[in-house]
This record gives structure tokens, sequence and C-alpha cells, in this order.
């Protein structure tokens, strides 16, 4: 098993997520490196129980690894002097999908906080909601979706790095909070489109 801070990063989001009982879609979950710069990024996707594929809101989390932090990250560990602390970017994209009419994004903001639970000592800032119109291939059919992001950075300092369990504690919060915030988009009562409508 590889041991880094990142993987870390990854396993304790992961089971504070798994521990608030929400469920990972599926062939949803990528690792990937991207070759030319050597950014690290983890990609996956989680719904309420009992949502069904696909799920009507689902959360997308991303996790990104940049060569610098990577660079930050090398220099601590054999015990260089760093200019500043190796960081995460965190991305979470809430969903809301099969929606059979145009959504108002009003309805969908009024429900969601403008900032996520903490993250050591940092916080998600919410951006503004995308619509997505979706047409079948027949352009008749239609549907509609809504996302709504949070971003932010994670600062990976020295009691972090040189304890990697401070991670779960730090991520602790994420698996409850995105957790209630899919209960309250779930509330919405917008109407959806059957998974074989599509």
């Amino acid at each position: 098993m590889l041991d880094h801070v990142f993987t870390d990063a990854i396993g304790a989001l992961r089971d504070t997520v798994e521990g608030a009982m929400l469920e990972r879609q599926a062939f949803e979950e990528r690792f990937q490196t991207d070759v030319l710069l050597g950014d690290l990024t983890w990609e996956t996707s989680y719904a309420l129980p009992g949502e069904g594929s696909p799920p009507r809101a689902r959360a997308d989390l991303n996790l990104d690894w940049p060569t610098w932090s990577q660079t930050a990250y090398r220099s601590w560990y054999i015990g260089e002097p760093t200019d500043e602390p190796p960081r995460i970017e965190i991305e979470i994209v809430l969903r809301i999908q099969r929606l059979a009419e145009q959504p108002d994004p009003s309805k969908v903001l009024a429900v969601l906080p403008a900032e996520s639970s903490l993250i050591g000592n940092d916080r998600l800032i919410r951006s503004g909601p995308t619509v997505e119109t979706i047409h079948g291939e027949d352009l008749k059919d239609v549907e509609w979706a809504i996302e709504v992001s949070y971003e932010g950075t994670y600062e990976l300092d020295e009691e972090v790095l040189a304890d990697g369990s401070k991670l779960d504690e730090h991520f602790s919060s994420m698996g409850g909070w995105i957790a209630s915030t899919l209960v309250r988009l779930g509330d919405l009562t917008f109407e959806f489109l059957a998974p074989d409508e599509e």
C-alpha cells in the first residue's frame, strides 16, 4: 500500500462519508495523474441510501494534489525548509438530476449553507449554481440538472504531516455535513423523471 499523506487524506474522507451511511456510486471512483504536470486527482461520488441509479441527488468529491504540494511535502519529508506547507485542493459538487422541469436556483440555494463544516482550520466556500439542460437524441425528451460546488484548500501543517491520524480528526465532520446537505436537497419538492424514462 502506498504510504503518502494524500492517500491518507483520501482514506480519512472516505471513512467519514461511509461512516455517515452514504453509498458510493458504482464505477464512479477514479485516481488519476496528469502525466504532463504531475498533479494527482481523486474523484468519487456518493448518494443517500436507496436512491437508485442514477440517484436523484448526489455529492461528487474531488481532491487534488498539485505538483508544488508534492515538492513541498518531499522537502518536509527529507528535512529541508519549505516556503509554504503543502495543500490539498478540495471540491464537493452537490447535484440534483433527473428533473422533469427547469429548477429554480433560488430554491436550491435557500437550503444550502454558504460554507462547509470545518476541515481543520479551513472551510469550503459555496459557488453559484449551474443549471443543465439535457436533450434526448430526438430532441423531444428533455431533463434538467442543477449543481452547486463548494471549493477550498486544506493546509497540511507540521502537526498533520508528523501525525497522519490528525487527518481523521480534521475530516470527521465532513461525512455528516455532506449527508445532511443531501437530505436537505432531497426534501425539496421537485418533479423527477423515473430512471427508465431517460
